[in-house]
């Protein structure tokens, strides 16, 4: 396929950190059954956006079909209702059945757990009693991605999964281990049910990789295929295929996506079956950042849009960010039609102390 053709591009909304909000990160969009468009996302408070600082799941709406969101933020859920300090990552899904599910890890010490909230009244917003889908596991944690859960044809549902062991110091305390591998949770068309249906995924030659496989993600391919992908800090995406609903996976190795150690995203538009990768093209080679800049962005520019007809064989990108004192990184697609799209993504820059802090919405239409 050729290079999309963008029509028009523009920033629809703008999440900047503030007073006793130091962070606004990743997170995912839905559209309501009154047609109002639904943005849910990680919003921090207090004085620190570490991943593990205090943070709860706000959301924006959009009666407009996405050309404006409303300024103020609302809580949709929060993490003192689950006895911790911390609830991010979201993910939002609408099952074969039409009830929209809310989903999101829940940090308890250096354990992260995924939970499912059920829609019980969507025009409120009030969600059901939040339900465990990725057991605990000793000296494991967990962690899921936002704009993650994947739909098979069946109905069922998809859920891509970071392992990372838990270590003990010497003075007792107890830490996660940033090298990762991964594996695939499966739930019904109800959403319930939720198991492991897939062997433990690692990195070849882990003694080449500082990462291991980290941040997967999942999409189906028109032969009924599922393409699994990584980030690595081997300048490329890696890549893996399951030609059975996610049991049994091909062995990862790299993928013609090359990047930084960070996530990619594809998505299928519904309304015309093309494929839209978005994802940093530019890996992390020997001098390419200095401490600071690593701090600020990790390399996490330009961001770009490549789009493909089967999901594999993709088009040469198109640029949406390309500013160098920022990063670009854990983006949300929604479709609107044929044409027109809602990309969410991280967009800090110096002024803001990480890449992280600062979120966007743009809404694009492409020819």
């Amino acid at each position: 396929m050729r290079q999309p053709e963008i029509l028009s591009t523009e920033i629809v909304a703008m999440l900047p950190r503030g007073e006793d909000n130091p962070r606004n990160s990743e997170g995912d969009f839905a559209v309501l059954r009154n047609g109002s468009i639904l943005f849910a996302y990680s919003r921090y408070v207090g004085g620190s956006g570490h991943d593990d600082a205090p943070c709860n799941v706000a959301a924006l709406l959009s009666a407009d079909g996405g050309r404006h969101f409303a300024p103020v933020p609302f809580y949709l859920a929060q993490a003192k209702d689950h006895g911790t300090k911390n609830i991010m990552s979201v993910s939002l899904c609408r099952l074969r059945g039409g009830t929209l599910c809310l989903f999101y890890l829940c940090k308890q010490g250096p354990q992260s757990e995924m939970y499912l909230k059920r829609c019980t009244d969507e025009d409120a917003l009030t969600f059901a009693p939040a339900e465990r889908i990725v057991p605990q596991k000793k000296d494991i944690y967990y962690v899921v991605n936002n704009c993650r859960v994947c739909m098979l044809p069946d109905g069922s549902l998809l859920l891509p999964v970071a392992r990372h062991k838990i270590t003990t110091r010497e003075d007792g305390s107890r830490s996660g281990v940033y090298f990762g591998s991964c594996c695939f949770f499966k739930g019904d068309p109800d959403g319930k049910n939720w198991r492991q249906v897939s062997r433990v995924l690692r990195m070849p030659a882990p003694g080449y990789s500082g990462t291991g496989l980290q941040e997967p993600g999942a999409v189906v391919l028109p032969d009924g295929r599922i393409y699994g992908y990584f980030r690595t800090d081997r300048a490329f995406q890696y890549e893996s295929f399951s030609a059975d609903g996610g049991k049994s996976w091909t062995r990862p190795a790299p993928s013609r996506f090359t990047s930084p150690d960070s996530p990619m995203l594809i998505r299928q538009n519904p309304y015309s079956g093309v494929y839209f990768a978005v994802w940093n093209p530019i890996p992390n080679y020997n001098g390419r950042l200095d401490g600071e800049t690593r701090w600020i962005h990790a390399g996490r520019n330009p961001l770009v849009l490549a789009v493909s007809e089967n999901g594999l064989d993709f088009s040469p990108y198109a640029v949406l960010e390309d500013a160098t004192d920022h990063g670009f990184c854990y983006p949300a697609m929604l479709f609107l039609n044929e044409k027109e799209l809602l990309l969410s993504y991280c967009c800090g820059g110096e002024e803001d102390g990480t890449c992280l802090s600062r979120t966007a919405i743009r809404h694009i239409t492409i020819a």
